[in-house]
């Protein structure tokens, strides 16, 4: 992220310069959204460093959603910046100026293009084997500037083959609907971690890892809550099992449980279960053998998924969805 903070404002300083240089609207806009990279990164340097905090008192899960604030952030400063986009652009149109030096804006563009696109994948790539949310959007982000500057590059070089100046407003424009676009995504996507949606991609590895190492003690699952904080992963869950258990029993099972989610992922998880006896209905789809207090015979498998584990009721035969017989 100092990395990404370093180069974002030398890449500034080479586009000020090219639109110093050229008077290109599209490179002004280009620049403008530069400013949001230096803010954003910057942002985004210090979320991670809060975010990598221990828990304390008045935090006790953590400061990992400060990474949603900060990609929030960043999609609102993005936004903003595309607003600037369709200013210049428009008073470009309706001023019309002879762009200047434009070999010059070509090389300084294409040397931040590049730098740009290499930054991002290596936040987006670092940001999927840390899970910071912060990584990823701000590496996104320098993807995307990338793309809008082979935009612009591709628009100067039409400028410059065809003489019509006109074509960097309406350039400008187009990426203005770009950064728009990508400046909306992100703040979406914060606003639902921030007010913990459900993590799809997440929920349905949780479900996976229970089935795949399903062990026939655990007769049900179900109030299943997955949330994200930052990199950490907050689960808890009522988990049905023999009711005639001692505590112990209990006790070693729901560890093994709670290792089984944990060996499942690469970040920091906490679990909290919540033990509940079985009942007489549960017999139907219970596997434990010489049980002393089934009441029925089993008569199939329960099949766990992400539409049914989160409900907070136990599953019953006339509750679930489809089940694979026996």
């Amino acid at each position: 992220m100092t990395v990404s903070l370093g180069l974002s404002i030398t890449l500034l300083l080479l586009k000020m310069t090219a639109w110093y240089l050229t008077g290109s609207a599209a490179i002004l806009t280009d620049a403008l959204e530069s400013i949001v990279n230096v803010l954003a990164s910057a942002f985004a340097l210090y979320s991670i460093y809060l975010a990598g905090q221990p828990r304390d008192f008045n935090h006790p899960y953590g400061h990992g959603k400060v990474e949603f604030l900060s990609s929030g952030f960043e999609g609102a400063l993005i936004i903003s910046a595309g607003f600037f986009t369709v200013y210049a652009a428009v008073m470009s149109f309706l001023r019309p100026h002879t762009l200047e030096n434009l070999d010059w804006g070509l090389l300084l563009v294409a040397l931040s293009t590049i730098a740009n696109a290499a930054t991002g994948w290596m936040l987006v790539r670092t940001g999927q084997r840390t899970d910071s949310m912060a990584l990823i959007a701000d590496g996104r982000h320098l993807l995307t500037d990338s793309l809008s500057s082979v935009i612009v590059l591709a628009g100067i070089g039409l400028v410059l083959l065809t003489g019509q100046v006109w074509l960097d407003s309406i350039l400008s424009l187009i990426l203005s609907f770009v950064i728009f676009y990508n400046g909306f995504h992100l703040v979406r996507h914060a606003t639902a971690r921030l007010l913990d949606e459900t993590d799809t991609p997440t929920l349905d590895r949780v479900v996976t890892l229970l089935r795949e190492n399903r062990n026939t003690s655990w007769i049900d699952v179900h109030n299943l809550r997955v949330q994200k904080y930052g990199a950490d992963l907050h689960i808890d869950c009522h988990l049905t099992l023999p009711r005639y258990w001692e505590l112990t029993g209990v006790h070693q099972t729901v560890n093994h449980f709670e290792h089984t989610l944990k060996n499942g992922f690469t970040g920091e998880v906490e679990i909290f279960v919540h033990a509940d006896p079985c009942l007489p209905d549960c017999c139907h789809y219970c596997r434990v053998a010489d049980c002393p207090v089934r009441s029925f015979p089993f008569l199939h498998d329960m099949i766990w998924s992400a539409e049914n584990l989160p409900l907070n009721q136990k599953h019953f035969v006339s509750l679930d969805l489809p089940v694979r017989e026996s």
